[in-house]
């Protein structure tokens, strides 16, 4: 008989580099799935890791698998300390999606780093991780892997929206749960305000004061992959090839890049949402914090907007992906073909016991 409750920690760490999330969960299953978020922390990187990770696509597969021992860990450093911290005890796993290092599921490729063997014995504790590479085996993009989370936890709302380094949106069509990346998201927009000295742009302020540059908009969002049909995923590699060079091209001013980019981010993303009539859409992930790309999405749209409480907002997908983990356990879905294009939905992630 299958356990109906487990206390799991997931981490999470995103393309954007705001840090570690980790997350200790309590889920109970009772005909559905109930979850309870007793503790949550983000761990920022070192000057020195950010550095190092914002690279990754550049190194030789040789470089990754170097960097790959130190970052396992690193990471295990961070996750005992979260549990020492807090005192955890009776930890069922800890789910961890690790870092994404190589995207490029046509090649059959996807590396995350942080997920070797040895990051259970380095813990002692059980671990789930590792959940892409199958997935791309099977002939899927390896991503998004929240939906089935949105499917099972938030099934209340018509859309799901994380805004991350990416945007990406999850709902059912046809009784089928499909997603999809959007458009790329604080990845563009930390990496103009960066030249000005700042990680992030706060509340969308500087955005707030350029001028929209109606050619650039207009070639932006002219790109091909807005016309590709799902499933489809972006990574770091197709934003250095096709939006950094265009942007760049143009030779704007900082403010006017990120109100132009902030704009493509909302046309981009109300040009989903506006599918359905009289939707509820949930929005999570840091970007949401950018209340100027939330005002200007709220101007292309007549959809209810709701940002949940800033737990949620922040720690989604961390509580996610230790979703992932309990039903790699349970040896339950947790991939699903109508998102991802594998060949079959699947139970995807590698168990390691200490």
């Amino acid at each position: 008989m299958k356990k109906s409750e487990y206390n799991v920690i997931g981490v999470m760490s995103g393309t954007s580099l705001d840090g570690i999330d980790l997350v200790a969960v309590k889920f109970q299953f009772n005909n559905s799935w109930d979850f309870k978020i007793t503790h949550s922390e983000t761990v920022s990187y070192s000057e020195e890791w950010y550095n190092t990770l914002k690279k990754l696509v550049t190194f030789s597969i040789e470089d990754l698998k170097k960097i790959d021992v130190d970052y396992t860990k690193y990471l295990a450093g961070i996750i005992k300390n979260f549990i020492t911290k807090n005192t955890l005890e009776n930890i069922d796993a800890v789910c961890s999606h690790g870092h994404t290092a190589l995207h490029q599921p046509k090649k059959k490729l996807t590396y995350q780093i942080g997920n070797l063997p040895n990051l259970t014995s380095l813990l002692g504790e059980k671990v789930v991780c590792d959940f892409r590479v199958q997935d791309v085996e099977l002939g899927g993009q390896g991503a998004p892997l929240v939906p089935i989370g949105d499917k099972l936890l938030f099934l209340d709302y018509d859309y799901c929206i994380n805004l991350g380094g990416f945007a990406n949106i999850s709902t059912e069509v046809e009784d089928n749960r499909i997603a999809h990346d959007i458009c790329p998201v604080n990845i563009v927009l930390n990496h103009y305000v960066s030249k000005l000295g700042f990680n992030y742009d706060d509340e969308g302020k500087i955005a707030s004061t350029g001028k929209i540059n109606q050619e650039l908009l207009n070639q932006l969002n002219n790109l091909s992959f807005y016309k590709e049909n799902y499933p489809k995923s972006l990574g770091l590699e197709w934003v250095n090839m096709h939006v950094f060079p265009l942007v760049d091209s143009f030779k704007l001013e900082v403010k006017d890049v990120l109100k132009t980019f902030v704009e493509h981010i909302s046309f981009q993303i109300a040009s989903e949402i506006n599918k359905k009539s009289n939707a509820t859409v949930l929005i999570t992930g840091g970007g949401v914090y950018n209340t100027y790309l939330i005002n200007s999405l709220k101007t292309y749209t007549e959809h209810v907007i709701v940002v949940p409480n800033n737990q949620i907002v922040e720690y989604k997908e961390a509580l996610i992906f230790a979703l992932l983990g309990v039903l790699r356990l349970r040896k339950q879905v947790n991939c699903l073909k109508s998102v991802t294009g594998a060949t079959k939905d699947h139970s995807s992630g590698k168990i390691y016991l200490p």
